[in-house]
């Protein structure tokens, strides 16, 4: 079973995002926090589960936190902020949205929690003094591949991607013909030759290289 904890404070939130490869659709962010004595031998980064496994997690793990909150951030941010910035931001804002404030918080990946805080964009939530200072305020560590390794990090991992998953069966709807309900905006074959065929939706990521550029030979 993965670790409960990382630091020895009581409340502390992990917070992990699903999406940021994507060539459509939002990048999802998840933070939570779990009781002291969470269990569950399941649980894993999100990614070495079956969707029927996330699905089944879903509920046991929303039941049994103590908080947790999702939050997507949409293309145009997106392409306003660049995907590494709204990915972080993302995180930032599901923090805010938690009901406890966390004493400690452990982040999945290299960056720092409080990177880039307070950035002066035009889409998406604008930070006020306050969140900054708070967000400022609690202490953070970020950790390679702790959805691997931590129970909170692992669990925001499947928040995020059952959210995202399910926003994107949403959004299929209004445009089957990529069949993003299977593919969940990733860079397949099958999206990209959608692209070529019918061109971009209003939920593509115009910032990212939605076909591979194409080479001519000179003979």
């Amino acid at each position: 079973m993965l670790a409960p904890n990382f630091s020895t404070l009581i409340i502390e939130a992990g917070t992990d995002e699903a999406g940021r490869g994507c060539l459509a659709g939002p990048v999802t962010a998840a933070a939570i926090i779990l009781p002291l004595d969470f269990e569950n031998r399941l649980l894993n980064d999100s990614k070495q589960l079956s969707e029927k496994q996330r699905e089944n997690l879903r509920p046991v793990i929303e039941e049994q936190a103590l908080s947790f909150a999702v939050t997507h951030l949409f293309p145009d941010e997106i392409d306003e902020i660049n995907i590494l910035n709204a990915s972080m931001k993302g995180m930032q804002e599901s923090i805010l949205k938690l009901n406890l404030v966390p004493q400690f918080i452990i982040v999945d990946g290299n960056r720092n929690l409080n990177a880039k805080l307070g950035l002066k964009n035009t889409t998406g939530k604008q930070f006020t003094t306050a969140e900054i200072d708070l967000l400022k305020s609690i202490p953070n560590q970020s950790i390679i591949k702790g959805d691997a390794k931590y129970l909170s990090i692992a669990a925001a991992s499947v928040l995020a991607k059952t959210y995202r998953d399910e926003y994107m069966n949403q959004i299929h709807e209004e445009f089957p013909m990529y069949n993003w309900k299977k593919n969940k905006g990733y860079p397949t074959k099958e999206h990209r030759d959608a692209i070529r065929k019918y061109g971009t939706t209003k939920y593509h990521r115009m910032s990212f290289r939605l076909l591979p550029e194409q080479l001519s030979l000179e003979f």
